[in-house]
């Protein structure tokens, strides 16, 4: 695990956003195929690329888009120490969101599918239709007003530059999960870590 100054801060906080594919989840989604069904070209942003398009093309891309992301939730599985991580997050008492960029339904059903619902109140996940998507900080900024602290107080855990660069912009600590171990964006980083797992071995 590799850490900076604010790591010490991050393990003894009781406020986490999760991200949800990639970081809760095993990373299924392939994003160059999905640009290429939605007419994306790459390296675009998919939802900014929607949004720039004309009111009826745009209705019927997001949902295809839709169509995509639904499917794909009936394929999830759990990242490695999912489980166990919001189980000990859940024993200290601390609160757990969820903030990402697909819809807030299709997080529930993953969430559903991959066991994680009991530690997730429903009412703390945000989808796409409910906050600004990252990375905006509009998710994090409701969280932490809904739960009465500063931003700073919350813990911003993704397995992607928006998830990270979400959690600056709101002055909240950073956690990249990178199985890979690449670790691309350190200076976006606090902690980085391979998978939950290793994450929920530090905060035990």
């Amino acid at each position: 695990m590799r850490k900076t100054p604010a790591s010490m801060h991050i393990l003894q906080s009781q406020h986490w956003i999760f991200d949800l594919d990639g970081t809760l989840t095993v990373a299924i989604h392939d994003f160059a195929k999905i640009r290429a069904i939605l007419g994306v070209p790459d390296g675009v942003d998919i939802l900014g690329h929607l949004d720039a398009l004309p009111e009826a093309e745009a209705h019927a891309a997001r949902g295809l888009l839709v169509s995509i992301e639904e499917e794909l939730a009936d394929r999830t599985e759990p990242a490695e120490g999912a489980l166990e991580l919001l189980q000990l997050l859940h024993l200290r008492g601390a609160r757990v969101g969820v903030l990402t960029r697909n819809t807030r339904e299709n997080a529930l059903k993953t969430l559903g599918r991959i066991g994680l619902s009991p530690y997730i109140p429903e009412r703390d996940v945000l989808g796409r239709d409910d906050a600004l998507a990252k990375p905006d900080p509009d998710g994090i900024f409701k969280l932490a007003c809904r739960w009465g602290v500063p931003p700073a107080a919350l813990i911003m855990v993704g397995d992607y530059a928006f998830d990270l660069l979400t959690g600056r912009a709101a002055g909240a600590g950073t956690v990249h999960v990178d199985p890979a171990r690449s670790f691309r964006w350190p200076e976006l980083t606090d902690i980085a870590v391979g998978s939950l797992a290793e994450l929920a071995l530090a905060l035990s």
